[in-house]
């Protein structure tokens, strides 16, 4: 039986494999700092932290390829006066889908995929309508066009049934377009990713992401199971909107590539040095331009995120990662939900700038959080995004619901591809 993370990876051995360059990116830079407030920003999540749906949250900050802000607030469990800390691991939920992506651009970087083969290649158990897995790319896989309905069969893993079983009964649904012709978001296709590198690496999902990104960037406290979790001395609980505990379930770590990340806010934020091109030891600009790469259009995502369209142009998805035009700049991120837990990632490659967050509650009130923060970035007028002070309609913000792994976004909301998107 495979040992939790933590006790095969001690602090000391995963920092033993970091370069020393890498060693030096985890610590915060005051001297990075430029156009960030971060007195007002400190200010601003402590009056968040009085939304009647927040726990606990920690964010963390990136400027000109270096950590410049860590915080935490509030608790790992209501009532508890247990401080969230910069050293609190939360879940990711589909914030780790950047991570399949990247695994699988590594090992393609390596010759052990090709990103233009039939999906069927590489993991055996997707079986797609209508014999689709053969027409499927692994990119169309990592790019959500796969021609099923949204969030397929998310609410029968949530019953308990095997993940590896759903798969192989995607063959009994009806395909809403040929692969490669829309856009919809999975959870349970999405996962076969996590089976192609188990394939290609030959040992579990977990140990083959610690050995190709975790280690080599210095990420001591990323893991990708519940018992990796729950062994940190520190580590968020779930709570509702209502911040009432919530049970703690394996469902979603039973398909890792999709939802089963944890870490702490500074590893989150070496991650994003990592995908904003900091680290090219490790992540080569090419990988990154391939999987940041514009391949479909998501007009269903600027609807979702109209509060911010005064700025916000056009939305894409790429390789397990999101890009948006906004004010002009190029901005790639993604965000994660599931029950007792948020997240979101996002940043400017061009500049290596951008922002993390991770909160155990089940609210969207901290969206607007990330915009704030990149408006700093740009130097542009403030917008109290985050409706402290009263500002724009929440409910544009409350229910990301593609980015929701808890299979309440079920049916077929399908985008189709745009002219000029392309397949990877």
């Amino acid at each position: 039986m495979a040992m939790p993370w933590h006790k095969q990876q001690p602090t000391e051995a995963v920092l033993a494999k970091t370069p020393a360059a890498h060693l030096k990116l985890a610590k915060i830079s005051t001297a990075a700092r430029r156009d960030v407030n971060y007195a007002q920003l400190d200010e601003r999540l402590k009056r968040l932290m009085g939304a009647p749906s927040m726990v606990g949250l920690a964010v963390g900050v990136v400027e000109n390829g270096r950590i410049t802000f860590l915080s935490g607030y509030g608790e790992t469990v209501k009532g508890s006066g247990d401080r969230v800390t910069p050293d609190t691991v939360f879940r990711w939920a589909s914030c780790s889908k950047g991570v399949a992506a990247t695994m699988v651009a590594k090992l393609a970087e390596q010759g052990k995929i090709d990103l233009n083969a039939p999906v069927a290649n590489y993991a055996p158990d997707l079986k797609l309508p209508a014999g689709n897995e053969y027409k499927a790319t692994v990119g169309d896989l990592l790019s959500h066009r796969l021609g099923l309905y949204r969030n397929a069969f998310d609410n029968k893993l949530e019953e308990g049934q095997d993940p590896s079983f759903l798969r192989s009964s995607l063959v009994t649904l009806n395909a809403t377009c040929q692969p490669g012709t829309c856009w919809s978001y999975q959870n349970i296709a999405y996962d076969a990713s996590s089976e192609m590198v188990v394939r290609a690496m030959k040992m579990s999902y977990e140990d083959s992401v610690r050995q190709l990104l975790f280690n080599p960037i210095g990420m001591s406290s990323g893991s990708a199971s519940l018992a990796s979790l729950e062994a940190n001395k520190s580590w968020a609980r779930p709570h509702n909107a209502g911040r009432k505990p919530l049970p703690l379930v394996d469902t979603y770590y039973k398909v890792p590539a999709a939802g089963g990340i944890n870490s702490d806010i500074k590893d989150m934020a070496l991650w994003m040095i990592a995908q904003a091109g900091g680290m090219p030891d490790v992540l080569d600009p090419r990988l990154l331009a391939t999987i940041h790469g514009r391949y479909v259009q998501t007009p269903t995502e600027r609807a979702r995120m109209r509060k911010f369209l005064e700025r916000l142009g056009g939305a894409w998805y790429g390789y397990g990662w999101r890009s948006y035009d906004y004010a002009g700049h190029t901005i790639v991120g993604h965000r994660g939900g599931i029950r007792g837990y948020r997240s979101f990632i996002l940043f400017d490659p061009q500049l290596k700038s951008g922002v993390v967050a991770l909160w155990n509650s089940d609210t969207w009130k901290p969206g607007g959080l990330e915009f704030e923060v990149m408006d700093m970035i740009y130097r542009l007028p403030f917008r109290d995004w985050l409706e402290i002070d009263g500002g724009h309609g929440q409910r544009a913000v409350e229910a990301p619901e593609d980015e929701s792994d808890d299979g309440t976004a079920s049916g077929p909301n399908v985008a189709t591809l745009r002219t000029g998107a392309r397949r990877g």
